[in-house]
């Protein structure tokens, strides 16, 4: 049974009356008395404001876990801020958007900020969002939780692991009568006014803990909305066996000195050392610590929908985490969604219309048919600010295309060939170059760095998926980074880096176990690129950077030296659509034909003319003072 069939139906928790004009329906409780308000209406297959947020029931609970994470002898609880609309004192029941999170601290920024730096700004306190303001009028309940060992909750913070989840769940449960709580008095709370049906939303670790969550498969749990979210903890502090430059190898443990609560600083110090000792104990490799923090591991289990909310200039949570996360997705047929901004690491409904998120709670939380899922499958904005929508992701037309890395034209950089060419090059990886400087110039040869460039492009090339780079090369050294940059260029200039990637080569053959290399013995690695939807207009062209250390991007290897790259053995795979070139008056260029000076030719969308005698030397691929002139789009 799919995942939306397997889904609670609204109607099964709400007995509803429907009554109204066209275009508007008004669900009420059908025990509601005469007299009292309506309930939630509908109007062009949306839920609509019609509940006072200045009349809503302000309430904060403590919901028995079943875990004791600090070791006291008594269960956790955990801490639950809620809002809902004043109706649901009386008959009306209504759905729950669930944002859980270990921002909501009861410590001082400065104490915040003292253990380690991170790149996540801090968090406002409870209800500084948009979604109680949005959703309270319509007819929903807002939580904000706080995880196990942060704010007010009891037990240990684990940073990714079964107490960030079973702090989540436990409030699932409660919404679903399956566990009790209590108010701060001691009372018993309990929630009457809840249909069962819960969406997560959240961003960043908040987004984090609704993929976490979903993948447990818990009843009542229906749809999520990460937004900028982790699907693995490796994937976020590291790329194939090196640490990313922006984490301290002891980095989770430091986030539970930031975030952890007193209590918790005292009552789970062998925990939290634990944390650190779990996340170094392979250093830079994959190990059981990261393999209990991966969330794409069991999604055949995901019984909820998913939104996913991306920025494709996200340095902190990278691509590479919704990416993988939607490959599995889609393998297991998990009902789905995707919305890439050109942002970074933010939520782009604070400032973006609200709605998109407003229907598909709608339809997964009260099974309004509004036709959210017959709808395109993926959403990308551009960087001009345009937006293209897809009916899946990626999209058809999208091909696997092999670009080899080619010698250098005249001009000094290597080339991007639609066929592989002998040869090799050199570069001697340096630790010190910044990034702006190892795109720069990509036509003069540098030690620190080989680049490779392709034709002037014809017509536009998408880009839309991760690109990988497999590598044949031979190192001076026991060790070594291979990090590729993939550059979108203009005029021989850095529009953007568009793709990163890097891969520790002792890892070439695995991540959770390193393999040294063997001085001047050849061998193969593939680099795996963070996965994008770019656009390469025609005119530019695709650069391809290729060196070791990259300082700014993972943490250098100080073995790293040369590298000797065989170059028809290497080549990055692309999952591009390239768009039809246009058409060309001037004969098409011939590898087999003989051209002397003036002769003019067409070639990849371009006129071409001769400077001299030439035979089988394409054009495009001599550079700036070889034979052929580049005399523009046809």
């Amino acid at each position: 049974m799919s995942a939306q069939t397997r889904r609670r139906r609204w109607a099964i928790a709400l007995t509803a009356a429907l009554f109204g004009t066209a275009g508007t329906v008004v669900v009420a409780p059908a025990a509601v008395a005469a007299g009292t308000p309506p309930g939630i209406v509908v109007s062009n297959g949306a839920t609509q404001p019609v509940f006072s947020m200045a009349d809503a029931v302000r309430e904060t609970v403590h919901v028995r876990s079943d875990m004791d994470s600090d070791g006291d002898g008594v269960l956790d609880t955990i801490t639950a801020l809620v809002i809902r609309p004043e109706e649901t004192n009386a008959a009306l029941k209504v759905a729950s958007i669930v944002k859980a999170s270990p921002y909501w601290t009861v410590q001082t920024a400065a104490a915040r900020r003292a253990t380690v730096t991170d790149p996540i700004a801090d968090p406002a306190t409870h209800w500084s969002g948009w979604l109680d303001e949005y959703f309270v009028p319509r007819g929903y309940a807002v939580l904000e939780v706080e995880i196990a060992g942060t704010g007010t909750s009891e037990g240990c913070l684990s940073v990714g692991g079964a107490e960030d989840e079973r702090s989540v769940t436990a409030v699932i449960d409660w919404l679903n009568g399956r566990t009790t709580a209590t108010y701060g008095d001691g009372s018993p709370a309990a929630a009457s006014w809840s249909t069962g049906s819960v969406g997560m939303y959240g961003v960043s670790y908040d987004g984090t803990l609704a993929t976490q969550v979903a993948e447990t498969g818990i009843d009542g749990l229906e749809t999520i909305v990460p937004v900028g979210a982790i699907s693995s903890w490796y994937d976020y502090t590291r790329a194939q066996g090196i640490g990313y430059r922006s984490w301290p190898n002891r980095y989770m443990q430091g986030f539970t000195g930031r975030w952890g609560n007193a209590e918790s600083k005292v009552d789970c110090v062998a925990r939290y050392q634990g944390v650190g000792d779990g996340e170094t104990q392979a250093g830079w490799d994959h190990g059981p610590f990261f393999v209990a923090r991966d969330y794409r591991d069991d999604v055949d289990q995901v019984t909820a929908s998913v939104f996913l909310v991306h920025g494709q200039q996200d340095d902190n949570v990278k691509t590479t985490q919704w990416g993988r996360y939607w490959d599995q997705l889609v393998a297991h047929d998990v009902p789905r969604r995707v919305y890439l901004h050109d942002a970074a690491h933010v939520d782009p409904f604070y400032s973006e219309p609200k709605d998109p998120v407003g229907r598909w709670m709608d339809h997964w939380l009260y099974d309004i048919a509004n036709g959210v899922m017959d709808e395109s499958q993926a959403t990308v904005a551009r960087p001009d600010g345009t937006r293209v929508t897809e009916a899946v992701w990626p999209p058809s037309t999208t091909t696997a295309t092999s670009l080899y890395l080619g010698p250098a034209g005249n001009g000094g950089a290597g080339s991007l060939t639609s066929a592989p060419v002998s040869g090799s090059q050199q570069f001697t990886s340096s630790g010190t170059v910044a990034e702006t400087t190892m795109v720069t110039g990509p036509g003069t040869a540098q030690s620190y760095r080989l680049a490779y460039l392709s034709p002037t492009l014809p017509s536009a090339h998408r880009l839309s998926g991760a690109t990988r780079v497999e590598v044949t090369f031979t190192s001076a050294t026991t060790s070594t980074p291979l990090t590729a940059l993939l550059v979108h260029y203009t005029g021989g200039s850095s529009t953007r880096v568009v793709a990163r990637g890097s891969l520790d080569a002792k890892n070439r053959d695995s991540l959770t176990a390193a393999t040294p290399l063997t001085p001047g013995q050849q061998h193969t690695g593939t680099i795996l690129l963070e996965p994008k939807d770019y656009v390469f207009p025609a005119g530019s062209q695709l650069g391809l950077i290729l060196t070791g250390n990259l300082n700014e991007f993972v943490h250098a290897d100080p073995q790293a030296g040369q590298v000797t790259v065989a170059l028809g053995a290497s080549r990055a795979v692309l999952p591009l659509t390239v768009a039809p070139a246009p058409a060309c008056a001037d004969p098409a260029w011939n590898p087999t034909s003989i051209y002397t000076a003036n002769n003019v030719v067409s070639h990849n969308g371009h006129r071409w003319r001769a400077q001299w005698w030439t035979q089988n030397q394409e054009p495009g691929t001599t550079g700036q003072f070889g034979v052929w002139v580049d005399l523009g789009h046809c």
